[in-house]
């Protein structure tokens, strides 16, 4: 999902989007308000195995998350505005390398008040970027690389390491040739900086292996009013998931759903296989 620098949601919720709840039915709401309702930030004494990985995604209504490889084509102010809603309200944001090369990734928390909502709700100003990467290798010129106060944690199954950068770049190495194992790296997140709540910001290739490893608990799904067409075996039309069938295919339970304008926000649960 494409990352708008320039576009940062406000903290306090003013001038946002206004969005009608159509599940469960509600009075409209800003995206202050329903992240609110969401409570992602809450902290549980629980002991889990992991922690808990939502995905968020656009797609188009035939299906397709990216035009001409980037999402930016399908996403519109009030989806950009619950993109970093979400950010806002979560330990660490995962990301695949190929995502954060075409997107330009950048500073996570860019905006100021939206640092300090976060430390009122008990959260680091801003939260973990990690990135998962089989070979580590990143241009230097990645603006998330180049931001000093950026704390960067790469996920691999390789023994490369970056070259020194301006942020902060630590590792969690699980797996062997390149391979990263998933479900130990999520896990030693958990264990190893305290998080409990991943948000998945895609692509496509890393949301495919998230499910099929059995580590998804949600999808925040933008459906965006357009038809686009394409094959996905091209590379150019890629869906939401992009990897081999899942055998049985997972099925989801709808929890919300929310509209703005012509755009509908789905929010599912993903029950075990």
């Amino acid at each position: 999902m494409e990352v708008d620098a320039g576009e940062v949601s406000d903290a306090a919720g003013a001038g946002s989007p206004r969005f009608s709840r159509l599940l469960p039915a509600g009075a409209p709401a800003s995206v202050s308000e329903i992240i609110e309702d969401l409570g992602l930030w809450d902290r549980t004494a629980e002991t889990r195995a992991r922690p808990q990985v939502m995905l968020n995604m656009i797609s188009t209504a035939d299906g397709r998350a990216t035009l001409d490889g980037r999402s930016g084509a399908l996403s519109n102010s009030a989806d950009r505005a619950l993109f970093h809603g979400l950010r806002c309200a979560v330990d660490a944001v995962l990301v695949g390398a190929g995502t954060v090369r075409v997107e330009r990734y950048g500073r996570i928390i860019p905006d100021a008040p939206a640092r300090e909502l976060r430390r009122r709700r008990g959260l680091s100003d801003e939260p973990l970027a990690c990135i998962v990467s089989g070979r580590v290798e990143l241009e230097g010129d990645i603006p998330l690389l180049c931001e000093p106060s950026a704390r960067v944690v790469i996920l691999t199954g390789s023994e490369a390491s970056l070259p020194a950068s301006a942020a902060r770049v630590e590792y969690i190495r699980t797996g062997h040739a390149g391979r990263c194992e998933l479900p130990d790296a999520i896990a030693e997140l958990g264990q190893r900086y305290g998080v409990q709540r991943v948000l998945c910001e895609g692509g496509p290739h890393l949301a495919w292996q998230l499910l099929a490893a059995g580590l998804l608990d949600e999808l925040f799904l933008t459906l965006a009013p357009m038809l686009a067409g394409g094959e996905p075996s091209s590379g150019e039309a890629l869906r939401i998931l992009a990897g081999g069938e899942l055998v049985p295919p997972r099925e989801l339970e709808l929890l919300g759903v929310l509209s703005s304008g012509p755009e509908l926000f789905l929010r599912y649960g993903v029950l075990a296989a």
